[in-house]
């Protein structure tokens, strides 16, 4: 069900510095303002009057990441990522907010995604299993489409694609877009109600976090009770366990490290299956990035990477100058939209960026 009151979470955050340590934003910009205390203690201020939304206060509540790293790490699990997005969602109604904002809500009603001015497709098929689609993995990442299905199908499950190309609705809500979030939203259960559908894998923690907590709190739309909702490292894990799926080794002894997601803090107890998945293709021991697992931080794959792009390119540098500090050469991930964000810069840190699906896929046997 949705927060009840979720701006009150400014009151609770505004002088509280219990998340500061895992705060990214801050982190790579050495502004304070730039921290959760930090935009709650602006938001405050708006509302009691003591600042007003402008150029500068907009442009600070527009550089939050909403990768939940603040929720996570908070003893009493305040949302305030949530709240922000209440709070933009106010300021896009008084017409303040960037320009870019306006221009991605015309984008994602029009088209579905702002990475491309296409339709989502749609596979008129029914199965008992769904594949989650969506733009990231579509347009920013593609390879991993043609070898999840192979991959799957080699287990016997044939999925039936849905939300080809369309957003799944996280990143409107996340720029104060809700109306827009639920049509995305409204959308790809409609095609999963049509295909018949009693599973329905995802690729990513964020699109599990987006259809499992995103939904009902933000957007007061549940998603359907009988239908179970899988990630697909947590899958191919049990199946790996239970002897249904299988691997070689590679013969490469390149130092290798998995980079956790943009959003794997918002779903507890996955960091466990993607390295199991990995250790079963690599040889040797990984190396561990510093900024990992429960600490994770995001790259710049959040809203940030439009309305604030360097922001999101220093997100995604600290990600790969802490991978070669760890002395990796090699960076796996499973998630398309973090994926395409390190492979922008990592020959520059003489890295190189391989997807999880793909790497599984060619060791398969």
């Amino acid at each position: 069900m949705t927060i009840e009151n979720v701006v009150d979470t400014i009151e609770n955050c505004r002088y509280c510095l219990m998340c500061r340590h895992i705060a990214s934003v801050e982190y790579v910009t050495h502004k304070e303002t730039l921290s959760p205390h930090g935009w709650a203690l602006v938001i405050a201020s708006v509302k009691r009057g003591l600042l007003k939304w402008d150029a500068d206060t907009v442009d600070a509540i527009y550089s939050a990441p909403d990768h939940g790293n603040s929720r996570a790490h908070c003893v009493t699990g305040q949302p305030l990522p949530e709240a922000i997005a209440a709070v933009r969602a106010e300021i896009v109604s008084q017409q303040l907010a960037p320009p870019v904002v306006y221009d991605l809500d015309e984008s994602l009603r029009e088209y579905g995604t702002p990475y491309a001015q296409r339709k989502p497709g749609v596979v008129p098929n029914e199965g008992g299993v769904a594949l989650f689609v969506g733009d990231e993995a579509q347009y920013l990442w593609p390879k991993t489409l043609s070898v999840v299905s192979d991959m799957l199908v080699s287990i016997g499950i044939n999925p039936i694609m849905i939300g080809l190309g369309r957003n799944n609705g996280y990143l409107a809500s996340s720029l104060g877009l809700p109306d827009t979030a639920r049509q995305l939203a409204e959308a790809t259960l409609e095609e999963l109600k049509t295909s018949g559908a009693s599973r329905m894998m995802v690729l990513s923690p964020g699109d599990y976090f987006t259809f499992n907590q995103l939904y009902p709190e933000r957007l007061g739309i549940d998603f359907p009770a009988d239908v179970e909702l899988i990630e697909l490292t947590s899958f191919l894990a049990e199946q790996l366990e239970g002897g249904e799926i299988r691997f070689n080794k590679i013969s490469s002894q390149i130092p290798f490290a998995y980079v956790d997601p943009t959003h794997a803090v918002r779903v507890t107890g996955r960091h466990d299956a993607p390295r199991q998945l990995l250790a079963a293709v690599m040889p040797g021991e990984p190396r561990e990035l510093f900024w990992r697992r429960e600490r994770g931080h995001p790259v710049g794959s959040t809203a940030l990477q439009f309305t604030k792009p360097d922001i999101a390119e220093k997100l995604s540098r600290a990600r790969l100058e802490d991978a070669r500090q760890s002395g990796a050469q090699l960076l796996v991930c499973d998630d398309p939209g973090t994926l395409k964000q390190l492979d922008q810069f990592a020959e520059e840190f003489g890295l190189q960026v391989k997807g999880l699906y793909e790497l599984l896929f060619e060791q398969l046997i």
